[in-house]
């Protein structure tokens, strides 16, 4: 099994008393979810100031974390150019350690005060992503329009639509713009969620399994802090929306996720 999305590096896994720099409570996050059956996480960046923690839970588990670099949404602010060129300058001079451009996209849910930036941001991304033969890990909130009105600039682009949550009409208007992935984490296990009716207009082949973590546990774990070891509970939630088995859940996600992010 493979987490396509998680932020297992953020201060929130740090344990109590942890030195700076030591990576404890992030590095035993990790070993709990290969010890729960999930072989790889993927560990995308967030601003200027993730990178440094990124790279330094990757470094001490190279053999199970795959990162992506990228200039989140909802930190395209008045620096945003600067703050691009510097993730950039970092994508391009260490190439090879990434897997993926991302995280980027639009999120108007909090804020539209920036909602041009952020196009403009989305569009610089998906052009180097496409430049670099690299998939794009979306973030879309309140900004699925805006999202594929950039991404119809860039017909080639592979995209994941990270943490989806949408409506079959939402799956058909994305397909319209490419053969782009769906990332599925916790929402489906959600009660008041519908997602699980969503995922046959997906189909098995262009499921992604993810937490975002440490947001959005999944049932029954929902309200506290996610973890990449819980990727088998969202598993079992698309196999049974599905109508397959967790085994064959489990072995198609992990073949989709090595497709796309070339692992």
């Amino acid at each position: 099994m493979i987490d396509t999305h998680t932020h297992i590096y953020m201060p929130e896994f740090d344990t109590e008393g942890q030195d700076v720099g030591s990576c404890c409570g992030q590095c035993e996050t990790a070993d709990r979810a290969v010890q729960a059956g999930v072989d790889m996480m993927i560990l995308p960046n967030v601003d200027l100031s993730t990178i440094e923690p990124m790279r330094a839970l990757h470094s001490k588990r190279p053999g199970c974390t795959a990162m992506a670099m990228g200039l989140h949404p909802t930190e395209v602010r008045d620096t945003w150019r600067s703050d691009l060129k510097a993730v950039t300058d970092e994508l391009e001079t260490h190439l090879s350690d990434y897997c993926a451009v991302g995280e980027v996209g639009i999120d108007l849910y909090w804020d539209k005060t920036f909602a041009d930036e952020q196009m403009q941001a989305l569009d610089i991304q998906a052009g180097k992503a496409t430049a670099l033969g690299l998939p794009i890990i979306i973030h879309c909130r309140e900004g699925l329009a805006q999202t594929l009105e950039v991404l119809q600039g860039h017909p080639d682009a592979r995209a994941i639509f990270h943490s989806f949550g949408g409506t079959t009409d939402d799956v058909e208007a994305i397909r319209r713009h490419g053969d782009h992935y769906f990332g599925i984490n916790g929402i489906v296990t959600f009660k008041n969620s519908r997602l699980a009716e969503v995922l046959p207009a997906i189909g098995a082949q262009r499921i992604l399994t993810e937490t975002d973590s440490p947001y959005l546990a999944p049932t029954p774990h929902r309200g506290r802090r996610n973890e990449s070891a819980y990727i088998p509970l969202i598993v079992a939630a698309i196999a049974r929306g599905l109508g397959i088995s967790p085994d064959e859940a489990a072995e198609t996600t992990t073949y989709n996720s090595k497709m796309i992010f070339n692992l």
